[in-house]
C-alpha cells in the first residue's frame, strides 16, 4: 500500500481464513446458483447500495411483485364481506393465506388462529385489550403483567392499558430470568380458580439481537419459572416479530399462547399488515369490547344486543381487513421458497455474515492497542440458537470516547451503506447496554434529547448506537464494504494515508459524481446573468425591482495558499489583533436550488429570508420529495444563475441546452402544493411542465422544480434553552435551519492541514482549498481571525447589518469533515431600504472589513469605515437575519 503497511488491527479479516477458524460448519448462500446471480436478477436496484437495516424491514425481490401483480391484473378480488363471486375469490384465497402462514410456523388451524392486524403493534394492542385480566379485590391481588425489560416500546406500551384495568405491571430483567430457579412444576399448585397473568418477551432483542431461550415459553406456563412470585395461572405472549425474519419458528414445539408478527420483516411487502396467533387453547376467554363491521352475528342498533360471530378471527378483525395486501403474501412465501429454500437456510446464511462481522469488528485496533468498536450483546455470536444477525455497537476513538452514532450515520450515508442508529424503540435494551439511568433519561430529556432524534452524546455519554443487520439477500461484500468503511474512516497507515475504500462503482463506494468527489466550482455572477454593473442602489430600479443591485465589476480573488506552505500556527500568527485590512468577506456564494450548484457574487441583496433567492427552489420527485445530494449525486452538476435585470433563472447543465425560469411566479396561473424541508410544511409551486421535462430528461428520471410561494412564511425553530427576543425570529426560505452560513477561511486551513496526506514518494499533498471550502456549502466566506475563533461568537456587525448568531451549524452528510460552520440570523434591517422593499441590505465581497477587537464587555469597537464586529461567547453558532 501507498505510504506504509497498515498496522497489525487495522486490516480485514479474510472470509477463508475466518471460515477455517470456526469451530462449527457455517453455511454461506443458498446453493442453487451464486448470490451475486440473485441480487442482480431480484435486486438490481441495490447496486452500489450496503443495506444493513434488515431488523428495520427486509426488502422484497422483484419476482414477488411482479407475480403479485399479474394476479391483480388477472383476477378480480371483490370485497369478501359480499357474496358475489369476486367476493368469493377474495375469502377462499384470504382463507388459504391463513393456512400458509400456520403451516409456515408448523402448526394447523386446530391449534392456532390468525387474526390480521396492521402489524405486531396493533397486535400486542389487541391482546392488552382482550385478555382476562382480574383486578385486585378482597379476595386476591388479581392479573400481573409482566414484560422483559428488553422488549420494544409496543410491548412495553401495554402497562398503559392495564393500569387502567387496576392491573399491576412488573418489568424483568434478562439476568433475572436467566438466573431464576426452576421450580418442581407439581410444587406450583393447581391453578384453577386463580388469576391469570401475562408475560411478554422478545424471541429476539431488536436492540442486540440476543435470541433468549424459546423454552422459557413452556417453563413459564408450567409454573417451572415464574417471572414474578404470584398465584395464578401464566400465560405466555412471544414477540415474535423481529425473530421470524431470518429464523424458522416451530408452534408445534413451543405453544406460546400469543404470537405477533409483522409481514414486512419477512418479506418486504407489504407494509401495514400483520397478525396475531392466538392459541385456540385460550381463545374462548379473550374479551372485547367494541365491535366493528364483519364481527357480528347479530345485534340491534336501539337496544344493548349483541352477539359475535363464532370464528375468532372474524370476531377481532373490526371491519375489512385489508385483502390485497393479504393476498401478496402468498407471492411472499412463493418467492422466499424459490429463492432460498426455506427459513433455515436463511438462518445459516445471516448468522454467518454476522458472526464473520462480529469477529472482524471485534479484531479491530488502533495503533495503541485500543479497540475502535464496543459491541453490546449478550452472546458471543457463538450460534444462531442465542444470537440472530444484528450487531450493536458505538465506535470509539483511540482514547476510548465514543463517537456519537450521528456521526457514523452520517459517514456511512456518504459511502451509500444504510445502517440504523439510536435505541430502535428498546429503552430497556440501551439503558442496560450502555449504563443509562433512569435519571439520566430524564435529564437527556430536560437537555432536549428525545426519541430518535440525533443527539448522540451528552455530556461525552451516548444516547444510542449503531445497529447493522442482515438479511437473506445480503452478502459477503456487503459486509466487507462495510467493514472497509470503518477501517478507512477510523484507522490509517503509519503515513497518514486512509486504507482504501471500495472502488468507485462498489458497494460501499461513494458515487463517483458525487459532491464529494467532485465539487463543481461555484458560478460567477458576470455578465447577463449577474446584478448589472453601474446601477447605484438609489436609482429608480429600486423602486420597480426591490430585486435589483449594484454589483462589482471585479471578482476578488481566492485566498488559496500558493507555493510554499505556512504552518497554521504561522497562519494564525499573521492575524494581529485589531488589523482592520486583514478582516475581510473573501467570498458570497447562494445556492438558488437547494443541494445544487453555487453561484458566486461579488455584492448582493439581503432579503428577508437571506440572501435574495438563496435556496428559493429545490428539485423534487414524482412524490414531491426534496432531493439532495445524497439520493441523487448529480444535483452538483445543475449550476443556476440568477439574473436580477431580466428577473430570469438561467439553468444550466453539461449536454443540456440552458433553460430559463421566471424568477416570481404568476399568481394567477400557479397551482399551490404542499411540500417538506426538515419536518417543516411549506407551501410551493411547481415551475412548469418545460423545466421538469429539462430535469428528467437530465437525471433519466422524473423531477419537477418546486418553488416556495412567496405569500408563505416558515419561521426557524427557537432553539431548546435559547432565549430569543419576538424580533429576532428568523423567516426561512428552504435552508435546512438558518438563514445564512458563514466559515472561517483559518479554520478550513486547519482543516486542511489535518487532511494532508503523503503520495508515494513521501512529499506532502494538501487537500484543494476551494475543493474543501466548497463542501461546506457557506454563503459567506470570512478571513482574518485565527481558526476556530468564530466559535465564541454571539453576534456579527458587517456595516450597518447586524447578525445574531444562532449555533454552530450542526454537522452535516454533505460535509466529511467537522470544522463548525456558524447560522445566522440578520437582526435589523436597514434604514436606507425603500419603503416596501424586500430587500434588507446588501453584502458585498472583499471590500468589507471587519474588527476583531473585543472590549473588556466581551464587543468589539467600530472603527472608521465598513465594519465587521462580533459580540464573544463561549459555544457554537449560527447566523440570522
Amino acid at each position: 500500500m501507498a505510504g506504509g503497511a497498515a498496522h497489525p488491527g487495522a486490516e480485514l479479516l479474510p472470509f477463508a481464513r475466518f471460515l477455517d477458524s470456526s469451530l462449527q460448519p457455517l453455511v454461506y448462500g443458498y446453493g442453487r446458483g451464486t448470490l451475486h446471480e440473485l441480487r442482480a436478477r431480484e435486486f438490481g436496484r441495490l447496486a452500489g447500495t450496503v443495506y444493513l437495516d434488515h431488523a428495520g424491514t427486509t426488502l422484497f425481490p422483484q419476482s414477488q411483485i411482479t407475480s403479485f401483480m399479474k394476479d391483480l391484473m388477472e383476477n378480480v378480488y371483490g370485497n369478501p364481506h359480499s357474496q358475489n363471486i369476486s367476493s368469493k375469490l377474495t375469502h377462499d384465497t384470504v382463507e388459504q393465506v391463513r393456512f400458509r402462514i400456520l403451516a409456515h410456523f408448523h402448526t394447523s388451524p386446530e391449534d392456532y388462529t390468525v387474526i390480521f392486524t396492521s402489524g405486531s403493534t396493533a397486535a400486542l394492542k389487541l391482546v392488552a385489550e382482550a385478555f382476562p385480566w382480574v383486578s385486585p379485590g378482597p379476595e386476591g391481588s388479581g392479573s400481573c403483567f409482566c414484560y422483559l425489560t428488553d422488549s420494544h416500546t409496543s410491548v412495553v406500551g401495554m402497562r398503559k392499558i392495564t393500569a387502567a384495568m387496576n392491573v399491576s405491571s412488573i418489568p424483568v430483567r434478562p439476568e433475572d430470568m436467566w438466573s431464576a430457579e426452576r421450580q418442581d412444576a407439581a410444587a406450583a399448585g393447581d391453578p384453577a380458580g386463580q388469576p391469570p397473568h401475562l408475560f411478554c418477551y422478545p424471541a429476539q432483542s431488536n436492540f442486540s439481537g440476543t435470541r433468549y431461550p424459546l423454552s422459557w415459553i413452556g417453563e413459564v406456563k408450567s409454573g417451572q419459572r415464574r417471572p414474578a412470585s404470584r398465584p395464578g395461572k401464566w400465560f405466555v405472549l412471544l414477540d415474535a416479530a423481529a425473530f421470524v425474519g431470518t429464523s424458522p419458528l416451530d408452534l408445534s414445539v413451543h405453544q406460546a399462547d400469543f404470537v405477533p408478527i409483522s409481514f414486512y420483516k419477512i418479506f418486504g411487502f407489504p407494509t401495514g399488515l400483520g397478525a396475531l396467533l392466538v392459541n385456540n387453547r385460550l381463545a374462548a376467554l379473550l374479551r372485547k369490547t367494541y365491535f366493528g363491521g364483519g364481527t357480528a352475528a347479530a345485534y340491534l342498533a336501539g337496544d344493548d344486543f349483541y352477539v359475535p360471530r363464532e370464528s375468532v378471527a372474524e370476531r377481532f378483525e373490526d371491519g375489512t381487513i385489508s385483502f390485497l395486501d393479504v393476498i401478496a403474501l402468498k407471492h411472499g412465501f412463493d418467492a422466499l421458497e424459490r429463492l432460498t429454500g426455506g427459513m433455515e437456510s436463511i438462518r445459516q446464511h445471516t448468522f454467518t455474515l454476522a458472526q464473520y462481522t462480529y469477529t472482524a469488528l471485534s479484531s479491530l485496533r488502533y495503533p495503541n492497542g485500543a479497540p475502535v468498536v464496543q459491541i453490546y450483546s449478550d452472546s458471543d455470536f457463538s450460534s444462531p440458537e442465542v444470537q440472530g444477525p444484528v450487531i450493536s455497537f458505538n465506535v470509539l476513538d483511540d482514547h476510548g470516547n465514543v463517537v456519537g452514532y450521528s456521526q457514523v450515520d452520517k459517514m456511512a450515508s456518504l459511502h451509500n451503506i444504510h445502517v440504523r442508529t439510536g435505541c430502535f424503540c428498546n429503552t430497556g435494551a440501551c439503558q442496560r447496554h450502555l449504563g443509562i439511568s433512569d435519571e439520566m433519561v430524564k435529564k437527556h430529556l430536560q437537555a432536549g434529547h428525545v426519541c430518535g432524534d440525533d443527539v448522540d452524546l451528552i455530556d461525552g455519554q451516548p444516547t444510542g448506537s449503531v445497529r447493522i443487520s442482515f438479511g437473506y439477500m445480503s452478502t459477503l461484500e456487503d459486509a466487507q464494504a462495510f467493514l472497509r468503511f470503518v477501517i478507512a474512516t477510523r484507522l490509517h497507515s503509519s503515513h497518514g494515508q486512509p486504507l482504501p475504500l471500495a472502488t468507485p462503482g462498489e458497494a460501499g463506494a461513494p458515487p463517483e459524481d458525487s459532491e464529494a468527489q467532485n465539487a463543481v466550482p461555484a458560478t460567477r455572477a458576470r455578465g447577463s446573468s449577474s446584478p448589472q454593473e453601474d446601477t447605484s442602489p438609489h436609482s429608480g430600479v429600486w423602486n420597480n425591482s426591490p430585486t435589483a443591485v449594484d454589483a462589482e465589476g471585479l471578482c476578488p480573488p481566492l485566498l488559496e495558499a500558493t507555493g510554499t506552505q505556512q504552518t497554521t500556527s504561522e497562519k494564525a500568527a499573521d492575524v494581529p489583533d485589531g488589523d482592520l485590512r486583514s478582516h475581510v468577506i473573501t467570498n458570497l456564494f447562494l445556492y438558488p436550488i437547494k443541494s445544487c450548484a453555487a453561484f458566486e457574487v461579488i455584492r448582493w441583496p439581503l432579503g428577508s429570508q437571506g440572501l435574495l433567492y438563496d435556496r428559493s427552489w429545490m428539485v423534487v420527485n414524482h412524490n414531491g420529495i426534496c432531493l439532495s445530494q445524497k439520493q441523487e449525486p448529480r444535483l452538483c452538476l445543475i449550476q443556476p444563475f440568477i439574473d436580477l435585470q431580466r428577473r430570469i433563472m438561467v439553468i444550466k447543465a453539461q449536454g443540456m441546452e440552458p433553460i430559463e425560469v421566471p424568477l416570481e411566479e404568476n399568481s394567477e396561473q400557479v397551482q399551490i402544493c404542499q411540500s417538506k424541508v426538515c419536518a417543516d410544511r411549506v407551501n410551493t409551486y411547481d415551475c412548469g411542465e418545460k423545466i421538469s421535462n429539462w430535469l428528467s430528461k437530465f437525471f433519466g428520471r422524473p423531477y419537477h422544480l418546486i418553488k416556495q410561494s412567496s405569500d408563505f412564511q416558515r419561521n426557524a425553530k427557537k432553539k431548546h434553552g435559547k432565549d430569543q427576543s419576538a424580533h429576532t425570529t428568523a423567516t426561512l426560505s428552504l435552508v435546512n435551519e438558518a438563514q445564512y452560513l458563514l466559515i472561517n477561511r483559518s479554520s478550513i486551513l486547519e482543516l486542511q492541514q489535518q487532511l494532508s496526506t503523503s503520495c508515494e514518494n513521501g512529499k506532502e499533498e494538501l487537500f484543494p482549498m476551494n475543493n474543501l471550502i466548497s463542501r461546506f456549502r457557506a454563503n459567506i466566506i470570512t478571513n482574518g481571525t485565527r481558526a476556530f475563533e468564530e466559535e465564541k461568537w454571539d453576534e456579527i456587525s458587517i456595516g450597518s447589518l447586524r447578525f445574531q448568531v444562532s449555533e454552530l451549524c450542526r454537522w452535516c452528510v454533505c460535509c466529511v469533515c467537522s470544522v463548525a460552520q456558524s447560522c445566522l440570523t440578520l437582526c435589523n434591517p436597514v434604514d436606507s431600504s425603500p419603503p416596501g422593499s424586500s430587500v434588507h441590505g446588501i453584502l458585498q465581497a472583499r471590500i468589507l472589513g471587519w474588527v476583531a477587537m473585543p472590549s473588556s464587555k466581551g464587543s468589539s469597537q467600530p472603527r472608521d469605515g465598513t465594519h465587521m464586529s462580533y459580540v464573544s461567547r463561549t459555544g457554537r453558532w449560527a447566523l440570522c437575519h
